[in-house]
């Protein structure tokens, strides 16, 4: 199961969205990605120089079954790494094959949820391409957050599998990521994640909560990013 935290702890880093290609080509909306796309570049430059602390909790029927505290930065070569500062786990049931079973129960979780992962990332809009298909068929308007703060939403659907939703929040004036939410399904399980985003008197834009439901396995990863601070 410690594998299993290792691989999702990817999902920190991925929905802070990574720099994407610019624009080239005339599309509906070009302003709004172009700003959108400048504001990730100009965060992702900025996170580089941080370190955080990011604790995960897994649970699974109910009941806790990881919480992972991980000291984390971005390496020379420009990967996440992560320093453990507390690993606890649930411990497996007594008894041979309770035990057998138990650890068969979750090596498939492990799996289960490293291709979760993989989806998780494509919703990340990870390269220029994907913002551009979005936001050249995204419904926008604008609204504002539960602070009272003005926000641009973009809403839409089919994003990366056929009846899924996707709606982002973003900052109007700096275009900074406020909220994500995506509703879409896994191995035939309804997916939903949720991330909100936080910021620092600097400008830099971090995901302060990520949480991944799954209910049809009862499931829930939740991730918390805090103690941000610059490198040196």
């Amino acid at each position: 199961m410690k594998r299993t935290i290792c691989s999702i702890i990817l999902i920190i880093g991925l929905i802070i969205l990574v720099c994407p290609l610019p624009i080239r080509a005339q599309v509906p909306n070009e302003g709004i990605a172009n700003m959108i796309i400048q504001a990730r570049q100009k965060n992702s430059a900025q996170l580089k120089q941080y370190s955080w602390t990011s604790r995960i909790e897994l649970t699974q029927n109910g009941t806790v079954q990881d919480t992972r505290i991980d000291q984390v930065s971005y390496g020379p070569d420009g990967n996440l790494q992560q320093t453990l500062l507390n690993d606890q786990s649930a411990q497996l049931p007594m008894g041979f094959l309770r035990r057998a079973i138990a650890e068969n129960q979750r090596q498939q979780t492990e799996q289960y949820m490293s291709g979760l992962r993989a989806l998780v990332d494509q919703y990340t809009l990870p390269s220029a391409g994907a913002v551009i298909n979005f936001i050249s068929q995204a419904n926008i308007q604008g609204g504002h957050a539960p602070d009272g703060s003005p926000i641009m939403q973009l809403s839409g659907g089919n994003v990366v599998n056929p009846g899924d939703t996707f709606f982002l929040a973003v900052n109007p004036t700096t275009f900074q990521t406020r909220r994500i939410q995506v509703s879409t399904t896994y191995q035939g399980d309804a997916v939903t994640v949720t991330a909100t985003f936080a910021t620092l008197p600097n400008g830099l834009t971090y995901p302060q909560y990520v949480d991944v439901e799954v209910p049809d396995k009862q499931l829930s990863l939740l991730v918390q990013n805090y103690d941000y601070y610059p490198n040196g």
